[in-house]
């Protein structure tokens, strides 16, 4: 695997590609512009079913191999992590699926009978019948659909139990089908540090009862550690933290609320994690030209980005819409571990950070980045405004250590066309949180204390929630609350290429190009600023010094 580094722009650096919602550009940068790569995506285990087995028979921390916890009699819950991570989906056959097939062999083998699995999706949107399939995998799929393998339904207050309190006064309310299985095994892939663990596993088995208290804005607010440093699901001052995380089960964990609740979730039911890693692959074998520096391009991979570029453009909505759900990358599983959820998780963290940590010498006056045209929660619909804000300040603004790779009260710039488009099936209160909730303010605390509750109960949308396909009511205020601790620290957001309006109302700016933004925040940077690109996807750690 070749390390990732930093670039100076001169005079012979070529146009650089940089991602824009749904196309792609090619973009001449000012000279001594730093622009931060990625590692070069590494290969994976020799036999993915062999280190599925491996970690099974030897698991990490203090937990017995899984083997030896199965019995006659018993019930097993399993809890598969939904198609939020990783992103873009797993092309092929996914290895949650291939762990599945394992854990139940040895089930049957131990003579384990009431066997349930559970889609831990959180306040994520249930998955199609079609999309549950390709999860677990088709042999999985028709042993228990549908009634031994289930979504988590969020709102359902009959299948839901109180299971504890942490200390802090956060109850905890999960599955009952997990609140009462002698044993709980958690089946998940980790793409970034600080990703799923205990928190993530409460995110998507618990109601939005229990987190309401830990995903308000205090509460990211708090969790981000906001004194000079910021995560979202990072790493601050060389340690692991919870940053404002995802509801399903790609949050943080650490020692935040939500991780204050895992233990409680550990004190209730014992729990045997499975957690795969996966490289830092973009799209299909084809597209590696994506993950490729660009001064080493082969005619063909330089023809395939014009091609990508200018096809994406030529393409209707609808056919390009169509054409970015199907996309999915060629991942390489790097590991698998199996055992106590600490210790799972914190092997799977030091796996990815080991993938995708470059280092960065110092701060720059001005961040710029792509934003990428896929994303855990766009599904078949468009990069929307709210959840290309979300990818962007929370999402590759939070990937550093230390402290962000821009200043405190420096800018930020993003390339998206913030449109307002919305998938009218996935997303129903994104449509209304733009039009009513941001058509009034775009302060965090604000919408918080003004809306969140009418949304969160309004009857429409958790039926919609329960009953489609359709994210709840709430999950626009979440995604809204993890930008918060970057709005914070930011002085200026522009978004290249965005539309005017829709930047106004969710409280940025807008710019045709780079040098139009650049001028925009050079009343608060200067005419001469320091610049940093992080050349993403895929995603990095920065640590910088």
């Amino acid at each position: 695997m070749r390390p990732g580094f930093v670039l100076e722009v001169d005079e012979r650096t070529p146009p650089l590609l940089v991602h824009s919602g749904d196309g792609v550009l090619l973009e001449r940068f000012p000279l001594g512009t730093r622009v931060v790569y990625p590692p070069q995506p590494r290969g994976g285990v020799e036999s993915v079913d062999a280190a599925i087995g491996a970690a099974l028979d030897a698991p990490v921390g203090e937990s017995a191999p899984l083997a030896a916890l199965l019995r006659p009699g018993m019930r097993l819950a399993i809890s598969v992590q939904d198609l939020t991570a990783p992103s873009p989906r797993m092309r092929g056959r996914d290895v949650r699926g291939r762990i599945l097939e394992r854990v139940l062999s040895l089930a049957a083998a131990a003579g384990v009978d009431e066997v349930t699995l559970v889609v831990a999706g959180g306040l994520n949107r249930r998955l199609s019948a079609a999309e549950v399939a390709r999860l677990v995998g088709e042999r999985v799929f028709r042993s228990f659909w549908p009634q031994r393998l289930v979504c988590h339904d969020a709102e359902d207050i009959a299948g839901l139990v109180e299971v504890g309190t942490a200390e802090s006064g956060e109850a905890l309310q999960v599955a009952r089908v997990v609140a009462q299985a002698d044993l709980l095994v958690a089946v998940e892939v980790v793409q970034t540090p600080g990703a799923g663990g205990a928190a993530g596993l409460v995110g998507g088995l618990s109601s939005y009862a229990s987190l309401r208290g830990v995903r308000g804005v205090a509460a990211v607010m708090r969790d981000a550690g906001l004194s000079g440093s910021v995560s979202s699901g990072s790493l601050v001052d060389g340690s692991l933290v919870d940053g404002p995380a995802a509801d399903g089960p790609a949050a943080g964990d650490g020692g935040s609320a939500a991780a204050r609740l895992g233990a409680v979730l550990g004190a209730a039911v014992p729990v045997f994690a499975v957690t795969a890693t996966v490289n830092l692959a973009v799209g299909p074998a084809g597209s590696a030209f994506l993950t490729r520096r660009e001064w080493e391009w082969s005619l063909a991979d330089q023809a395939m980005a014009f091609g990508v570029g200018r096809g994406m453009d030529l393409l209707a909505g609808r056919v390009r819409r169509r054409a970015l759900r199907e996309l999915a990358a060629d991942y390489a599983i790097t590991s698998v571990t199996a055992g106590e959820v600490s210790a799972v998780s914190a092997a799977a963290w030091a796996q990815v950070l080991e993938q995708q940590a470059v280092e960065v010498p110092g701060q720059a006056d001005v961040l710029v980045v792509g934003s990428a045209p896929f994303g855990p929660y766009h599904g078949s619909g468009p990069a929307d405004p709210v959840l290309a804000a979300h990818g962007a300040l929370a999402g590759v603004f939070g990937g550093y250590r230390g402290v962000p790779v821009v200043r405190e009260n420096g800018a930020m710039i993003v390339y998206h066309p913030m449109a307002a488009r919305f998938s009218q099936l996935h997303q129903p209160s994104y449509v209304d949180f733009y039009e009513e909730v941001l058509a009034e303010s775009s302060e965090p605390a604000t919408i918080e204390a003004k809306f969140e509750r009418q949304y969160a109960t309004d009857p429409w949308y958790t039926s919609l929630y329960q009953t489609s396909l359709a994210l709840h009511g709430v999950h626009p205020f979440h995604r809204w609350y993890e930008t918060a601790p970057a709005r914070g620290y930011l002085g200026e957001v522009v978004f290249v290429g965005g539309n005017r309006a829709v930047c106004a109302r969710l409280g940025f700016r807008a710019a045709s190009t780079l040098a139009d933004a650049l001028e925009i925040v050079s009343g608060s940077v200067g005419r001469d600023p320091s610049i940093a690109y992080v050349h993403s996807p895929p995603g990095l750690v920065a640590q910088v010094r």
